[in-house]
């Protein structure tokens, strides 16, 4: 129901009603006149000189009635007849907002929200877009899955986030019998970790095989009867085991992403077969390049070489082709679902989609109903959030980077699996954690680089003299009390403490100090390796002895004690593709 009360959510028509609003870039659902009316239509008060044409009023008062109603239900009608005649502005009926002048259209890149999970294509939404009342109906095709701590309670608009994106095997829906494992309980067929950074400048789309061999780890899971049960662990298997088999929910996912990669994914968004389907189908067929002509047995897809479009059946048959292109590998299929979702991508900026509210109506329909999602973004104004963040990234900054991997040596001749490159993937993950583009994007201002930097210059202290208290916020558990052992006995800093867990979690490691204490700080981090980003002047706390001291919180980001914190300036150099760019699958 609307501020004034009037007509119900179900009756609106949203293609009518919806309104682009220039300053959030957002639909809004303008139900009618901002002030109440009367359901009976107030009389026009008549103009200068109107009198003589008073007959003429009388015999088009029927008419007049039925445009005064269509008014005070805040219906936009055009002026009275005679008002144009005279060269005049009509009247503004008694309550009734003034016209509303021409909106002026918000750049192509600016409205990027949309994006895909590989080979079950996935957009978080149009939902960013939708108003108040019509996001609670699409709250409701949601499902969400409590996987306990293994996600965040929340999001936060000010931080960096990482959002795993699940497409899995399973075969559900109608139309879907002929596609994947008959009997699958779900596995986590594709997989990528997309990473949004904290200035919102950029976007890395982290691509993680099914096939690469993992060590899952034990995977505490709710059970229906709201209990949980602890899966155990299995050692060196399949990636995509760590979901569906023997019950594993999303969560056990997730934590198998932080044991492979060190990165914790603060949430999960999971599809099925149906979602690019209905998705693509949605925003009227995506593009597609194809270097050779195509005719796969196993996926049913056929095509001839050059530029297509698709959508439906044809779209999930792209997805899921495997032995058409480069080695007949998943990591060549990976490279074509990369390319497939940046076409999405292109498809969401450059199109008429976000300003055709009854192709957003759909486009939320279907990627709301496609989602299953933990219990932390499950709320309305959650989802909203998070696309408006995304909103902000632009395109050619959106870059997508498949985990480093070699052949298994353990495979033989055949080589059906791969493992880590541990060369070169500890920089990719390096690089992700530390919030560092694989785009050349525009740099932090440098007045703000110029600050971080100087926290670090001038004069330190004598280690006997730092006097610090030590947090455990975040980093794995026995981190302070190894940290307090290590800056005693190996650094001279005696003066420390171990005081227990934070209040809360944070994502980095964080040294607060009060102004007369800068010198300490610059010695700490000097001993730590913490970068300038991590020292915060603020104010001392007092200690076990009564004494001011430092505190330090050992968040997320921590290595292990003397391990140094002080991340790349720069991201490796990969293999990769960006959003912009249109690239043919061969």
């Amino acid at each position: 129901m609307d501020a004034q009360g009037r007509g119900r959510a179900d009756n609106i028509d949203p293609a009518d009603q919806w309104v682009l609003n220039p300053n959030t870039g957002e639909y809004e659902l303008r139900l009618g006149p901002s002030a109440p009316q009367s359901s009976v239509p107030s009389p026009r008060r008549p103009a200068p000189g109107d009198n003589a044409r008073g007959s003429r009023r009388r015999e088009d008062a029927a008419s007049g009635a039925t445009r005064e109603a269509r008014q005070a239900r805040g219906a936009e009608v055009p002026a009275p007849r005679s008002a144009r005649r005279r060269g005049g502005e009509p009247e503004t009926p008694q309550g009734r907002r003034a016209a509303r002048r021409p909106v002026k259209k918000k750049s192509k890149a600016k409205k990027v929200l949309a994006w895909t999970a590989g080979g079950t294509a996935f957009v978080l939404v149009a939902v960013g877009t939708a108003g108040y009342l019509y996001l609670k109906h699409l709250e409701g095709n949601v499902t969400t899955t409590d996987v306990g701590s293994a996600a965040k309670d929340g999001f936060s608009k000010d931080d960096a986030f990482n959002i795993l994106i699940i497409g899995t095997d399973k075969r559900t829906g109608k139309g879907n019998e002929g596609y994947g494992d008959k009997g699958s309980v779900g596995h986590a067929d594709t997989n990528i970790l997309l990473h949004v950074s904290k200035d919102r400048t950029n976007a890395t789309a982290l691509s993680i095989p099914r096939d690469l061999i993992v060590n899952v780890p034990d995977c505490p899971t709710k059970q229906p009867d709201d209990s949980t049960k602890v899966i155990p662990g299995t050692e060196n298997v399949r990636f995509n085991t760590s979901l569906g088999q023997d019950g594993r929910d999303p969560g056990c996912t997730m934590r198998t992403v932080q044991q492979v990669t060190g990165i914790m994914p603060d949430h999960f968004m999971m599809v099925d077969f149906n979602a690019v389907k209905t998705l693509t189908t949605a925003v009227g067929g995506v593009d597609v390049c194809l270097a050779h002509a195509v005719n796969d047995k196993d996926s049913h897809l056929n095509l001839p070489a050059g530029q297509h479009k698709i959508e439906g059946e044809q779209a999930l048959a792209f997805v899921r082709t495997r032995h058409s292109w480069g080695n007949q590998g998943d990591l060549d299929r990976i490279k074509v679902q990369q390319q497939f979702m940046a076409s999405l991508m292109r498809k969401m900026s450059s199109g008429d989609t976000l300003t055709d509210p009854s192709k957003l109506i759909d486009l939320a329909e279907a990627a709301t109903k496609a989602l299953t999602v933990d219990k932390g973004i499950g709320h309305v104004s959650t989802l909203k959030d998070i696309a408006l963040e995304l909103k902000k990234v632009p395109v050619k900054n959106i870059s997508f980077v498949t985990v480093p991997v070699i052949d298994n040596p353990a495979d033989g001749v055949v080589h059906k699996t791969v493992i880590v490159n541990q060369t070169t993937a500890p920089q990719v993950f390096d690089a992700i954690k530390n919030d560092v583009s694989f785009t050349e994007v525009k740099k932090k201002q440098k007045a703000e680089k110029d600050a971080e930097a100087a926290r670090l210059k001038g004069s330190r202290s004598a280690p006997s003299d730092v006097r610090v208290r030590i947090l455990n916020g975040g980093a794995d558990a026995g981190s302070a009390q190894e940290t307090l052992a290590w800056l005693q006995t190996k650094e001279g800093v005696l003066k420390s403490e171990n005081a227990g867990n934070a209040p809360a979690p944070l994502d980095r490691t964080t040294l607060e100090y009060a102004p007369g204490q800068a010198a300490q700080a610059r010695e700490l981090a000097h001993l730590m390796g913490l970068p300038g980003s991590a020292l915060k002047p603020g104010r001392s706390v007092t200690n076990s002895q009564g004494l001011p001291a430092m505190t330090l919180t050992l968040g997320k980001d921590f290595k292990g004690a003397g391990v140094s914190l002080t991340g790349p300036s720069k991201a490796p150099s990969v293999d990769k593709s960006t959003a912009d760019k249109v690239q043919c699958a061969s």
